[in-house]
């Protein structure tokens, strides 16, 4: 049903959880734990993972042929919009004239906060240039607009600092931005565990990105699983409508008439 899929950049995709190839023991665990994400678009960090610019090593692209997944490469580790420029012309090279891109600018390198200015114009060149930009950034609403009115394909908001596993923090900044966004709003950065994933959905998400909440699991593998379950647990959810909350009035599940007596 086209309602349970995620459009992005005049591209559907039926799964809505997107995943990151980075801080696993090594590529067969990335594989395994992508597999059973069921996740279709995969995040690669240009300056961190080989797809070709180190000649004679392992490659990425081996292990996730381009063929059966969608790349999005990432300028993690970029703290400049000249740097976050440089980095995705050459992913565009590498991956052949790929468009959809991943664009984040830090500010801070304890914290991984994004440098919001520079994200701006880095997002502005890149756009001019022809990529479609899908964009992290903080959850403060109006830079998120600012963002979607400058042509990015969709905002990626974070629910916590990167890494962190501290789950959705500020819900309500995040339910502003989904309210307000005419393009697609996917928390990135924060997730923990899949009860943070389900509530990220069920607020309206239209999608997450992830890596460390399953890299960094005991058993990323079975973490992989249990986020691809909370995903399409919270999207059904939200897409239901849950019942309205009701202070202080119970209301009993089972009839109250034609009780026996």
């Amino acid at each position: 049903m086209t309602m349970h899929q995620l459009k992005i950049a005049e591209q559907t995709y039926h799964s809505r959880l997107l995943v990151g190839t980075g801080k696993y023991k090594d590529f067969a665990q990335t594989k395994a734990a992508i597999d059973a994400s069921g996740a279709q678009i995969v995040t690669v960090a240009i300056r961190r993972t080989n797809i070709g610019q180190n000649a004679g090593e392992p490659s990425l692209l081996e292990v996730l042929p381009p063929s059966e997944y969608t790349y999005l490469p990432n300028t993690a580790g970029c703290y400049s919009a000249d740097e976050a420029v440089r980095t995705l012309r050459l992913a565009r090279e590498l991956l052949d004239g790929h468009k959809l891109v991943k664009l984040e600018v830090l500010g801070d390198p304890h914290t991984l906060y994004p440098n919001v200015v520079e994200t701006i114009d880095a997002a502005k060149t890149l756009i001019q240039d022809g990529f479609d930009v899908m964009v992290y950034t903080s959850d403060d609403p109006i830079i998120a607009k600012q963002l979607e009115d400058i042509g990015c394909c969709a905002i990626m908001p974070l629910a916590s600092l990167i890494g962190s596993g501290m789950g959705i923090l500020n819900p309500w900044n995040l339910q502003i931005i989904i309210d307000n966004a005419k393009v697609p709003v996917l928390v990135d950065a924060g997730v923990g565990t899949a009860s943070d994933a389900a509530i990220a959905m069920e607020l309206g998400c239209d999608g997450i990105l992830m890596n460390t909440a399953i890299a960094g699991a005991k058993d990323p593998i079975l973490m992989a699983s249990a986020m691809k379950k909370a995903v399409e647990a919270g999207r059904e959810a939200f897409l239901a409508g849950r019942m309205p909350k009701k202070h202080y009035s119970a209301s009993p599940s089972s009839p109250t008439t034609g009780l026996i007596t």
